[in-house]
């Protein structure tokens, strides 16, 4: 018999997926949602081409409206392989199915059609495919017309990761995705079939699914910045800004952009975001702060096996944050990398753009796609690992199961690298031995108690609040917009300060970079080292690590202070999230044991980005590290709502 799926029909437009003109009104299709043997799909209101086929050939498979899933098939096979290539296909990809195969255009079928069997219970027509130009893979094709349509597959955001869902076109600007899945208080996000995509030299990224942080520009779509009045103040953007369009270039699909909380300032969940729902951590009880700023990149790359990639920025911790709580790889890369333009900025001496996966390979041809040349690989290269290796307030005991798993990841990393790790004290050496141009006998945590706050926000507040405000004030008769606590409670901090506080905190910021480029992360002239030691301290250590977002905390303010994870904001330099395990801890959500992330933080000399990448290749490859999943755990498993 002929495979008959059972095909449903849900409406984003009617009639066809053309534009319908008459002399008073104009309709436009923004695509068509429909069900396919319990799955929900999304077909694209942009044809990939046109192919000729009889009605009666297509009669036994299901339709709705006039639009009949089918399958192309561009490469050569005979008819005896299919059956595999179909196998694999579903392997490969979460769009195509079985249901796809009521009726199959082969490219190398000859002249006349046939049948064939590919399960016991179904049989497929085979239908002659004229035309080169459609990648193979599952499509809808429009009856009447014989337009071949793309078919995206529909998934509820049920991380609240998202705050737009998009659609790319090809034009290299964007719309929103018109469709809707069940979800409570969910986005609904499409992604395209992986078939449609071959990743070659030139297009390394090819298929390759993305979040974009919703602080970025895109062509064709609105941007909120985490700010409710931003969003419906401003319009469409006119342009994609250098870092997502090198993405594009490389075969990338954007698929959506992502909450950031308000103006990348750190938010706590519960606490401080009022615009717009903190994303949900899917780790452990699923009731944990995500971290921020990069807030849906992070928990969407935990989330979802759909996505490949989230776009984040990160100036005092954005990605890494994210990145540690969720135990996936995340980097806050060299600053300068890549060009910032039609990025909306916390701090331009701080801000960099960087990505979050769980995918170290995927990471680096990533990496390279978006840094360009300044960014060197190290895959199929001979390489050779600093001797030195810095660890920092790293435990000497087994205190917690945490600590156990610190102590012995440091001790395989170091006979990996044949070295022996050397604890480092910053504040002792710089006391003991301070830069020649450091103020005389200031600690260092005194000399950069302030360069961090004042650096985002005497640099924010002329960029982005005071355009913002006047450009409100200008529209609603001179009032002022509403601002999350945090980031108000940062710009009214830093009024009591003159403008000279900020040159002192850049004059800080240079003085300490010097100091750690000098004399800990050195660029070295040999290209396989790279450089002169790495430097390693802990990103999230489980149960010491839990926020729960249930709970209310202390009124925010300046982020003040120093500590690990401001060494690389200040000096430049690469500083990369790697998760090395978990461990369990009791909950009071699910008054039960849950597992939580460990993570490490590895920083290298500035430029030697490509280094630590490899770094992580070669521990997954040695069993040292392992490739986490999305779940509940870094093993997978259910999320817990």
């Amino acid at each position: 018999m002929i495979y008959i799926p059972r095909l449903a029909l849900g409406y984003s437009a009617l009639l066809s997926l053309g534009t319908i003109s008459s002399v008073t009104a104009q309709l436009v299709s923004t695509g068509l949602s429909v069900t396919l043997d319990s799955i929900d799909y999304f077909i694209s209101p942009y044809a990939s081409g046109n192919v000729t086929v009889a009605p009666a050939l297509l009669s036994g498979v299901p339709s709705a409206n006039g639009f009949l899933p089918v399958t192309v098939v561009q490469e050569k096979h005979d008819v005896s392989a299919l059956s595999s290539v179909f196998s694999a296909w579903a392997v490969k990809d979460d769009v195509f199915s079985d249901a796809f195969l009521g009726a199959v255009l082969v490219r190398s079928l000859g002249q006349n059609h046939s049948t064939a069997a590919f399960d016991s219970s179904s049989t497929s027509v085979l239908i002659p495919l004229e035309t080169t130009s459609v990648p193979s893979g599952p499509y809808f094709i429009e009856q009447t017309t014989g337009k071949l349509y793309p078919v995206y597959r529909l998934y509820s955001d049920f991380a609240g990761a998202f705050n737009q869902p998009l659609l790319q076109k090809a034009d290299g600007t964007f719309q929103a995705l018109s469709a809707q899945v069940a979800g409570v208080a969910s986005a609904t996000v499409g992604v395209p079939s992986r078939l449609y995509y071959t990743r070659t030299a030139e297009k390394p990224l090819a298929g390759v699914r993305v979040g974009i942080k919703d602080i970025y520009s895109l062509s064709g779509v609105r941007q909120s910045n985490g700010n409710r009045a931003w969003y419906y103040l401003y319009g469409e953007n006119n342009a994609t800004g250098t870092a997502v369009s090198r993405l594009i270039d490389a075969g990338a699909i954007i698929v959506g952009l992502q909450k950031p909380s308000q103006f990348a300032n750190g938010e706590t969940a519960t606490d401080d975001w009022v615009d717009f729902h903190s994303p949900f951590n899917p780790r452990g009880d699923g009731y944990q702060d995500p971290s921020s700023s990069s807030s849906g990149a992070g928990a969407s790359i935990a989330s979802y096996d759909w996505l490949d990639l989230a776009l984040g920025s990160d100036t005092g911790g954005s990605i890494r944050g994210p990145a540690e709580v969720q135990g996936i790889y995340g980097s806050r890369p060299s600053h300068g990398l890549v060009e910032l333009d039609h990025v909306m900025s916390l701090s331009p001496v701080l801000d960099t753009a960087g990505l979050l996966t769980r995918d170290p390979y995927l990471w680096d041809k990533a990496n390279t796609a978006l840094y360009s040349t300044n960014y060197t690989s190290f895959i199929n290269k001979t390489v050779k690992y600093p001797s030195k290796l810095y660890t920092l307030s790293f435990p000497t005991t087994n205190n917690t199961a945490a600590d156990g798993l610190l102590v012995e990841f440091q001790q395989k990393l170091a006979a990996f690298l044949n070295t022996t790790a050397t604890p480092l004290d910053l504040e002792e050496d710089w006391l003991s031995s301070p830069p020649s141009d450091a103020p005389a006998d200031v600690p260092l945590p005194t000399l950069l108690n302030l360069t961090y706050a004042m650096l985002i926000s005497k640099q924010q507040i002329p960029l982005v609040k005071e355009p913002f405000f006047a450009d409100y004030a200008a529209k609603y008769d001179g009032r002022t917009p509403f601002i999350d606590p945090v980031p108000l409670s940062r710009w009214n901090w830093s009024t009591a300060y003159s403008a000279l506080a900020l040159d002192d905190a850049i004059q800080n910021k240079t003085i300490f970079m010097d100091w750690i480029a000098s004399n800990y992360l050195t660029r070295i002239s040999d290209p396989d080292q790279c450089s002169s030691s790495l430097m390693v301290y802990i990103g999230s250590a489980g149960a010491e690590y839990q926020s729960p977002r249930n709970v209310y905390r202390s009124l925010p303010g300046a982020p003040l202070g120093y500590d690990s994870s401001r060494i690389s904001n200040m000096a430049e330099v690469p500083d990369f999230v790697v998760p090395i395990g978990e461990v369990s801890s009791y909950s009071t959500i699910t008054n039960h044991d849950e597992s939580y992330p460990v993570t490490v933080d590895i920083m290298a000399a500035k430029g030697c980005d490509g280094l630590i990448v490899r770094l992580a290749q070669d521990l997954l490859k040695a069993g040292i590290i392992k490739t986490p999943k999305t779940g509940g755990s870094l093993a997978g498993g259910d999320i817990l709502f």
